[in-house]
């Protein structure tokens, strides 16, 4: 009898394992189908960043800024002016200038830090255009505690990138990914050097894509939001994905307080590419613009809503409405008018402002696109041949010439409609040189030297070899400010020789 009642709790046993296995079998059968569609990792398992930090890490550094004291002449209030000669016996009240006057002040030295990335063996750098602009001196600092001088190569406040150099040779240069491959809810780690504290490593995710962050004017917005903290000093540093490589440089944060507070913001891989390629070899931006003004369609449409006005029926609910069309611009060649919705470019589906320009990023002046765009519902393509800001297809360049130690480039059309001028060039940037000794300022526009009109940068390379080689090596220089005024200068150029 006690052999059967052992059977029996055997054979329990065997049935109950039976039935568990089989329970097992018909979960699992279900589930499978949705298990197999995803490449996700198992369930519950922690993500090691380990390998991505360690390939990562040594190709961020520090970026220690200088700005040397310099003496500025600014206008100020003169509240006495009318007092001691209430009359104008002595001239006009107030000398013509509305009560005010010139005063000559002393500016402090200033440093700051932030964080750059090494993207060459051969010591090209990228970091933030507000870390270095402006800057006298630059000192990079490796995570092997090495120090380098560097210098601009350019400039592109439009993105807030900025490239600059130190002579070293089999530096640890970043592996660059795609950050067109990113996906929301990714994890990504933040590099950098936040609060001059020593490098930091934090951890967060992929939050959204293609951001844009307030108006922009003029700025390139398509920032990948993460949740890694991002502080002050992180920026210029480096946004890496699980595999070690870069797919964005850090840029700013969004905070009521200015310090972190869930959303940081990079700019991607894609946009860095093309500015890095045409800063090398432009020494500018190539910007290709088709010529419109406009929004979200969605923003578009909740903004009718707010003040209380019919919205009408564009065929969509995805798309960029095109608000204003520039006269002579690429759009309007192409037979783009305002009340458009743009869908898709090359394709390519659209539904945000910021994916239009971070796709215009990497085109260059008198490339085609191909825009399909809704006008009262009705779909419709056209071919755009992209322009530049002076409303051509030409490449822009800018010159560095050594002697006088600055940057140059054409002026826009914008500016030459501003100024009511036909001509210039644009000082983009001063360093140490010839236009700094004699005072010269960045974004004052030169528009004679010697009495010859420079309207392109050969002609300002001629001009400067030719005042090197005569009897009196100096540059006279006219122009004007973007205020409007005009300014004379007199540049020697022995000293920058």
């Amino acid at each position: 009898m006690k052999n059967v009642k052992n059977y029996l709790v055997y054979a329990s046993c065997i049935v109950a394992i039976a039935f568990s296995a089989a329970s097992f079998a018909k979960v699992y059968a279900v589930k499978a189908p949705f298990a197999a569609s995803s490449p996700a990792p198992a369930v519950g398992q922690p993500v090691d960043l380990t390998y991505a930090t360690d390939k990562a890490l040594p190709s961020v550094v520090t970026v220690r800024v200088v700005q040397n004291s310099k003496t500025q002449t600014v206008e100020v209030e003169d509240p006495f002016s009318d007092f001691f000669d209430p009359f104008g016996f002595f001239g006009q009240r107030g000398q013509g200038n509305n009560g005010r006057r010139k005063q000559q002040v002393q500016t402090p030295k200033r440093q700051g830090s932030g964080s750059g990335v090494i993207i060459s063996n051969d010591g090209y750098i990228v970091t933030n255009n507000h870390v270095v602009e402006g800057a006298d001196e630059i000192t990079v600092i490796l995570t092997d505690n090495r120090e380098f001088s560097a210098k601009i190569i350019g400039l592109d406040a439009s993105t807030d990138l900025a490239l600059i150099k130190v002579s070293g040779k089999d530096l640890p240069a970043i592996a660059i990914g795609d950050s067109q491959k990113l996906r929301i809810g990714e994890w990504v780690i933040a590099i950098g050097n936040p609060f001059s504290i020593g490098t930091t490593v934090t951890a967060g995710i992929v939050s959204a894509k293609a951001r844009s962050v307030g108006s922009g004017g003029n700025a390139v917005q398509s920032f990948i939001q993460t949740d890694a903290a991002i502080n002050r000093g992180n920026s210029g540093g480096a946004l890496v994905n699980t595999s070690g490589e870069l797919v964005g440089i850090n840029s700013m944060l969004y905070s009521e307080t200015g310090s972190y507070s869930g959303y940081g913001f990079a700019i991607p891989t894609t946009i860095m590419n093309k500015v890095v390629s045409d800063l090398k070899t432009y020494g500018t931006v190539q910007r290709a613009l088709i010529g419109i003004a406009g929004s979200d369609l969605n923003n578009y449409t909740d903004g009718l809503k707010q003040q209380g006005k019919e919205v009408p029926d564009f065929g969509t609910v995805n798309g960029i409405y095109v608000a204003e069309v520039t006269e002579d611009g690429a759009g309007a060649a192409a037979g783009l008018k305002k009340g458009d919705v743009i869908t898709a470019i090359d394709g390519k589906p659209l539904s945000k402002m910021a994916e239009l320009q971070e796709y215009l990023t990497n085109k260059r002046p008198g490339d085609k696109v191909t825009i399909t765009y809704l006008r009262e519902k009705a779909k419709k393509t056209a071919t755009v041949t992209l322009k530049n800001a002076q409303g051509n297809t030409s490449v822009m360049k800018t010159a560095d010439l050594d002697v006088l130690g600055g940057n140059f480039r054409e002026v826009t059309k914008e500016q030459k409609e501003q100024l009511n001028i036909s001509y210039g060039l644009e000082v983009l940037k001063v360093n140490s040189g010839a236009l700094k000794s004699a005072g010269v300022p960045k974004g004052f526009i030169i528009q004679k030297v010697n009495d010859q009109p420079m309207k392109t940068i050969e002609q300002l390379q001629e001009a400067v070899k030719a005042a090197s080689t005569s009897k009196e090596p100096v540059l006279f220089i006219q122009g004007i400010f973007s205020t409007g005024k005009k300014a004379y200068y007199a540049v020697p150029l022995e000293e920058g020789k």
